[in-house]
């Protein structure tokens, strides 16, 4: 009879248990959030098997831990016990031999690592492998058996089970995630579409759409787009998401950042961890306490132009190969958006340019010969009247026609009036020097060459607009007491230097509000098809070079 009974009983324990499997399967099957998966599995493992303390270790390729979802440890002792187990000891044994173990006492094991400070008691021990498509995705660790001494055979034997629920359950929360993302890459892909399409011709917003959609994409905490603007220098032209103020505008070296790799190659690099990475750019990662990263190239016409990073904070999990993956293809989509962007604009620039010329004809041809026929007229009427106020008056209306030819003549040539009208850009150049030394009372030097101001003359207002707010940059900042004006040739280029024995900054320090004029002086650089060479130093004065071509 006592013997029927242990087996009543221990009847009634099996189905128990195969009752909770059955309902454990059901509640982290009905779960499609990842997170929430991995928690309820380890919570539900505990409960299960009896365990004080449960664990579900996360393996990234490489075999290191990259999640550890805990139950029966609060936050605070999480917090003291410091940085997640990396897959050393008994937990790297199961990483290594994916099967099943169950110790009575961890610490007498030979593979023993034992345990950092804080850390509470633990002795018995069981853990099982969980498989999903077909891989160890991780490793379930229960630890202090309640009320017994070791977890049993059907401790096990649940803990198995209850495994390859978990690597369905997984499986399901990963096909979930990714159509969600897929969703997502569509969407953002649909939307700078139909901005392209719906006339959006400029660059920048596009561009920042382009680093938010990016950031959504793959639950990343910072975007960067980086472009050139030289030949050894780039710039963080666009930041989107955690520490952005900090890193918008920061110069970048080609040689010594991942982005001038990526940039030099064309093909993207992914990082675990940037803040300890060689090749990392550290005064960027380190204002942006940038992690796991992506940088992926930025492509037109088959050239790169810029790199699109992705970056989680330090600390934070990895990049998966799927999200990775997603990015790249999301940047790759973006260029073909980028350059049909490109041609739009470039056809609005030739309408404009052929509207141009034909306005400039018709005003050559006809409003010009026209105001300077009647010129004529009216020289040739006041040799005909003997009263001298009149002829002065009418000399007065030829000499107002004369500046109105004059002015017409400018805006046919893209000059506006004011300081070039009736003037090359060699004096204007000049005047601008003239007027500075007389406000500011610092003097200046001017170095031109007279063929490249030749040259320049159909964008002598541009040039001229560029040596303006160099100026007005010194005179706001520098506190210096000498200027040096040069426009000269190098190779294919016009370089227009403004150069100043001021205060000086650091270039590599993030750009305050206070220099907001550099980077206006660099976009219209850019917007004439060139770069901005920034040299100083504190206590060494400022050289702006604005490098355009002829």
């Amino acid at each position: 009879m006592a013997d029927t009974a242990a087996r009543n009983r221990t009847r009634v324990t099996r189905e128990q248990r195969q009752a909770a499997l059955l309902r454990a399967g059901l509640e982290i099957s009905a779960e499609l959030s990842l997170p929430v998966v991995l928690q309820r599995i380890v919570d539900l493992a505990a409960d299960l098997t009896g365990a004080r303390y449960g664990a579900l270790g996360v393996i990234a390729p490489g075999g290191r831990i990259t999640e550890f979802i805990t139950h029966g440890v609060t936050g605070e002792q999480r917090q003291a016990i410091g940085p997640i187990p990396v897959g050393h000891g008994i937990l790297g044994l199961l990483i290594s031999e994916p099967r099943p173990l169950r110790l009575p006492n961890l610490q007498q094991h030979a593979r023993s690592a034992g345990f950092p400070s804080n850390h509470p008691p633990m002795r018995s021990f069981l853990g099982a492998p969980v498989r999903a498509r077909g891989q160890v995705f991780g490793n379930l660790y229960m630890t202090e058996k309640r009320g017994e001494a070791e977890f049993t055979d059907e401790d096990e034997e649940s803990l198995v089970i209850l495994a390859g629920q978990a690597g369905v359950a997984i499986e399901n929360s990963r096909l979930f995630a990714e159509s969600r993302q897929r969703e997502r890459w569509l969407g953002a892909l649909r939307e700078i579409t139909q901005a392209i399409l719906e006339g959006e011709s400029e660059l920048e917003p596009l561009l920042v759409m382009i680093a938010h959609r990016a950031r959504d994409l793959v639950d990343a905490d910072l975007t960067t787009i980086t472009t050139a603007v030289s030949a050894a220098d780039l710039e963080i032209r666009i930041a989107d998401g955690v520490n952005a103020d900090e890193l918008l505008g920061m110069p970048v070296p080609v040689e010594g950042s991942i982005s001038g790799e990526v940039m030099r190659t064309g093909r993207p690099v992914t990082v675990t961890d940037a803040s300890v990475d060689s090749r990392a750019f550290q005064p960027m990662v380190s204002a942006g306490r940038i992690g796991p990263a992506t940088f992926v190239p930025l492509v037109v016409r088959g050239t790169p132009f810029g790199t699109l990073g992705v970056a989680r904070m330090v600390g934070s999990t990895a990049l998966t190969a799927v999200e990775v993956g997603l990015v790249e293809s999301f940047a790759t989509q973006v260029s073909l958006a980028l350059e049909h962007s490109r041609l739009q604009r470039e056809l609005s620039r030739l309408a404009v340019m052929d509207e141009r010329e034909r306005i400039a004809s018709e005003l050559h041809d006809g409003v010009i010969q026209g105001l300077f026929g009647m010129g004529l007229s009216l020289q040739a009427t006041a040799l005909m009247v003997p009263d001298p106020a009149i002829q002065h008056r009418i000399e007065e209306v030829v000499t107002q026609l004369d500046g109105s030819i004059r002015d017409l003549r400018n805006y046919i040539f893209g000059l506006g009036p004011g300081l070039l009208a009736d003037r090359h850009l060699h004096q204007a150049l000049s005047d601008l020097g003239d007027d500075f030394q007389r406000t500011a009372g610092v003097p200046v030097d001017l170095e031109v060459d007279a063929g490249v101001a030749a040259e320049l003359a159909g964008r002598a207002g541009d040039i001229l607009q560029l040596a303006r707010e160099s100026l007005a940059n010194v005179r706001r900042h520098a506190a210096a007491g000498h200027v040096s004006i040069r426009l000269s040739r190098r190779g294919t280029t016009a370089v227009l230097e403004i150069d100043d024995n001021g205060r000086g900054f650091d270039p590599a320090a993030p750009l305050s509000e206070d220099h907001h004029g550099l980077r206006n002086l660099r976009r219209r650089a850019e917007a004439m098809g060139g770069s901005l060479e920034l040299t100083s130093a504190p206590g060494r004065g400022t050289r702006v070079s604005a490098v355009v071509p002829i």
